[in-house]
């Protein structure tokens, strides 16, 4: 972590030299000075932070390195802000020379500084230097001192009885299937999933039994790990291939070269049928080497790879006949009877004592279904005494038992190692995901803006911060230390973490002075912590002292703020750049949150705030404003000094069961001038006034445009504004009232990046500009009262996922061709009252999942194509017909029609009644 605290602080450097923000030559050279100091640092730093858990001197050295890194990032911060106020400080003769003389008090505090500073990065660069020495006279990378004793723990996986193990069964019959298959062409098979979760001990099992053996000529198992040699792994293979021959090994092995090696490898492995097992891969660079030693004499060899990277098996997978199997944690069930072997040493699974049956489940419910978590959990409870008390501290104070036991402490290490092979730019943001309360659902959107607001994602010429910060999500799961946990049409929507790793990452955050929660804190937290949450309320608040050097403030679902000017009085905390205040009972704006300078990202998410102050416009730097679910229904004129603004999130919906009103969202009402925010990317939803629309042209970065109360005669003038916007992913529009014609027709180029679009008011006729969009993934169209048939017209849209007919067509037939809407998988069909027949080809729809129908009326026969759509999972059927629903079953008997008898799910609901049943 100390290289990540380090490199965010050479790109700040970087970016205040370049805009000349010193304005100090003196210092201007000394913070130059600096910064190459710290640029050489920094090439020793990734090595050191792996080897600190074996050297208390190294760790002392790189705590160090953070600390005068936090140092110098607290200075310039300090300094920044004192010139801002300068900027925002009474004008007038008669103030100058007072303003004069804090001037250059300010600036001669700051000098000081960076020269002590200065001196303490030569005494760490010096004993960096010695470090570094050392190093060399040991030999070898730092992965290869990382200690043994509890680095080689790992190697239990390869000696587990099968007896022990739960839930191997099935991926055991999957792997033996791909791997004895009379596919003669050679394979690769990649095992991929989290530390802890198997992937060894399923495959040794796999490889060691006897129809796998009998099946190849020879074999070789290969533990590749962080540490490899690349011409050590190519001299195992030879010797264990020609072990299992019982053939002798080559003359001079030892000795030969990398190219030798291989040459001597395809040469003994040709037109010999082997399997090959590669274990725990770190790089794609292992399978680039090993691969040019494997020949592929369509003798039906296997290769077999396990690893914690998605990317190392994609990238081993790259032939039809390839395969990758996501291992799963265990189901609950196995889960429990993993914990009863390792804890009572019962194979019986009501071997639980009643007494701690609710804590042994919230032990089990802790590890995830994470086998490794759970062997260790319960060898641990297995040695305590069989009491409630003493379960119950150990239920609580699991995160010092992850710190203190010897055998949490090494599943720890071993779950650590996925975040010291991280970059340094991912591993800020992976703590990051410790400072959400348990089982959160953390929000991508959200995710992304907060990374950005704290300075972790670098910039990029080519992409936007916010493709950047996406790109890093996607690389946390891909290596598998972020899970999905929902995601539509591919796009994660919110993801979490293993409660395990939550933990871990937690008490490491705690440590390097990262994060703390006053919640899970055993202990005080630091005043040198740079980021605190609460999730609790705020009785507990008035404990703790001041923190100065805090940089984001995080307060989930509480009451009220708390009452403690420590926290709450934000001018307390010069230095925040994160706000975030989410379900927190408050009416009135925070008058001393307009002092906070640095402030980027500011949530009042479902507040009750209902007016913002004229002093918004201080916030100069401000990122993300997210208003969402509050009671503010206008922006005050100073939100146009907002230059910096990327994300203006002001709208609330209303909350209805049943029925849905024309309009659902309530927008916002903003200035004239909004064209002058040129660095939005998100505005949603805002009142749409003449002015204001003919404005949005010059927002050419929106990804996300909401528009409500659309008037006919501002249809040209969107139409014009949202052809210049060439990134526009989403884009909702909702006309004055349900008569209000939608007049959208004025669209010449193809919005070829939309991929969501929500049209809601009167269209008549179907916009040709919209049967382009071929990216589109989802459409929703509401009362468009259309006289042809949309779903006709959209049904070449090859990317379309999600359509809803909301009110939007007149007519009686609707008509889908064969092959039309290849990749739909929602479809809703909503009050539209003529509609008596429904038509789908055969071919068509052929991904559909989830069909909804509501209140059609005259629709009275179950559509006899519903039997083609042979992936329908989900049928839900609201305030339909009498005759339609009596259509569901053969002559009025129990039994299904055949059309429908192949959906797993068949849900009618009465919502006059508000009753709901299933047909089984």
């Amino acid at each position: 972590m100390a290289e990540s605290a380090v490199s965010y602080l050479i790109q700040y450097l970087a970016t205040l030299l370049v805009e000349e923000a010193l304005s100090l030559k003196r210092v201007d050279r000394e913070v130059r000075e600096i910064r190459d100091e710290l640029e050489s640092i920094r090439s020793f730093l990734r090595d050191a932070d792996a080897r600190q858990d074996t050297d208390e001197g190294l760790k002392t050295w790189l705590k160090q390195v953070r600390e005068v890194a936090y140092n110098v990032e607290d200075v310039l911060d300090e300094f920044m802000l004192g010139l801002a106020q300068e900027q925002h400080g009474t004008q007038g003769c008669f103030n100058f020379l007072p303003r004069l003389i804090k001037r250059l008090k300010v600036r001669h505090q700051i000098a000081s500084s960076i020269r002590d500073i200065k001196t303490q990065i030569h005494k760490i660069a010096e004993r960096k230097d010695a470090y570094a020495l050392t190093r060399i006279e040991q030999g070898g990378s730092s992965y290869n001192n990382i200690t043994d004793s509890w680095y080689d723990r790992r190697l239990d996986a390869l000696f587990i009885e099968e007896a022990d193990l739960v839930g191997i069964d099935a991926p055991k019959r999957q792997l033996m299937g791909w791997l004895v298959n009379r596919d003669l062409r050679l394979s690769t098979i990649s095992v991929v999933g989290m530390g802890g979760l198997g992937k060894t001990t399923l495959v040794k099992k796999v490889y060691d039994s006897q129809q796998v053996k009998k099946s190849f000529e020879t074999y070789a198992w290969i533990t590749v790990s962080q540490s490899f040699k690349e011409d050590d792994i190519l001299r195992s293979m030879i010797k264990q291939f020609l072990e299992a021959n019982k053939d002798p090994s080559p003359q001079g092995v030892d000795a030969m070269t990398q190219v030798e090696l291989i040459q001597v490898l395809r040469s003994y492995l040709q037109n010999k049928r082997y399997v090959l097992v590669l274990d725990d891969v770190w790089g794609t660079h292992v399978w680039n080497l090993i691969r040019n030693g494997l020949p592929n004499s369509e003798c039906g060899s296997r290769v077999m790879i396990t690893t914690r990277k998605g990317d190392v098996a994609s990238s081993s997978c790259v032939r039809l006949s390839d395969h990758i199997y996501n291992l799963q944690p265990l189901h609950p069930r196995e889960a429990w009877s993993l914990f009863c072997k390792k804890t009572f040493y019962s194979h019986d699974e009501n071997s639980c004592p009643p007494e701690l049956e609710k804590l042994s489940q919230c032990f089990v419910d802790k590890c995830r279904g994470l086998p490794l978590a759970i062997v260790t959990l319960g060898s641990l409870l297995s040695i305590k005494d069989k009491t409630y008390v003493e379960w119950e501290m150990i239920h609580r104070s699991l995160r010092s038992e992850l710190e203190n036991d010897d055998n949490l402490r090494s599943m720890m290490k071993i779950l650590l190692l996925s975040l010291n092979d991280l970059p340094y730019y991912l591993k800020s943001c992976f703590l990051y995901l410790s400072i959400f309360p348990e089982d959160y659902a953390i929000k991508r959107m959200k995710l992304i803006r907060l990374w950005i607001a704290e300075g972790f994602v670098e910039r990029n010429e080519c992409r936007s911060m916010e493709e950047v910060a996406e790109s890093y999500l996607n690389a946390l799961i891909a290596r598998n230390l972020v899970l999905v946990a929902r995601q539509k049409y591919g796009k994660v929507i919110t993801c979490r973490i293993h409660d395990l790793v939550r933990e871990i990452i937690i008490s490491k955050s705690g440590e390097e002075h990262f994060f703390a929660s006053l919640v899970e804190q055993n202990t005080l937290p630091s005043n040198r912590i740079r980021r605190l949450s609460s999730c609790n309320g705020g009785e507990n608040f008035s404990k703790y002292g001041g923190f100065s050097r805090l940089r984001s403030l995080f307060i989930f679902g509480v009451d009220r703020l708390p009452n403690n000017p420590t926290i709450t009085s934000f001018s307390s905390l010069r230095l925040l750049k994160v706000v975030h205040l989410e379900n927190v009972t408050m009416e009135i704006f925070p008058d001393d949150l307009t002092g906070l300078l640095h402030l980027r990202y500011l949530s009042l998410e479902n507040t009750k705030i209902k007016k913002l102050p004229s002093s918004l416009g201080k916030l100069k730097n401000l990122e993300t404003l997210n208003l969402k679910g509050t009671f503010v229904h206008e922006l005050p004129v100073e939100i146009l000094e907002l230059e910096c603004l990327r994300h203006l999130l002001v709208y609330r919906y209303r909350r209805t069961r049943f029925h849905v009103p024309f309009t659902d969202v309530d927008g916002i009402k903003v200035p004239a001038g909004m064209g002058s925010l040129r660095s939005l990317q998100k505005l949603a939803y805002i009142e749409a006034e003449s002015g204001i629309i003919r404005e949005l042209q010059n927002l050419t970065q929106l990804r996300k445009l909401g528009i409500i109360k659309l008037r006919v005669e501002d249809g040209n003038d969107l139409c014009t504004s949202i052809e210049k916007m060439n990134h526009l992913h989403s884009f909702s529009v909702t006309s004055m009232d349900e008569d209000e014609v939608l007049d959208l027709h004025y669209i010449f180029h193809p919005l070829l990046p939309l991929q969501h679009l929500y049209l809601r008011g009167r269209l008549e006729k179907l916009p040709e500009w919209i049967a382009l969009l071929r990216n589109l993934v989802a459409i929703r169209l509401r009362c468009s009262r259309l006289r042809d048939d949309p779903l006709k017209a959209l049904q070449s849209l090859p990317n379309l996922a999600d359509l809803t007919l909301w009110r939007a067509y007149d007519g009686e037939e609707l008509c889908c061709e064969g092959r039309g809407y290849p990749r739909l998988k929602l479809l809703r069909l909503v009050e539209l009252r003529g509609l008596k027949k429904v038509r789908v080809e055969k071919g068509a729809m052929s991904c559909l999942e989830d069909l909804r129908i509501r209140c059609c009326e005259e629709l009275v026969e179950v559509p006899l194509w519903i039997e083609h759509l042979t992936n329908l999972k989900n049928l839900f059927l609201v305030d339909m017909s009498e005759d339609f629903l009596k259509g569901l079953r053969k002559d009025g008997v129990e039994e299904l029609v055949d059309s429908i008898q192949h959906i797993p799910l068949i849900r009618c609901f009465d919502t006059h009644k508000g009753t709901r049943w299933d047909l089984l």
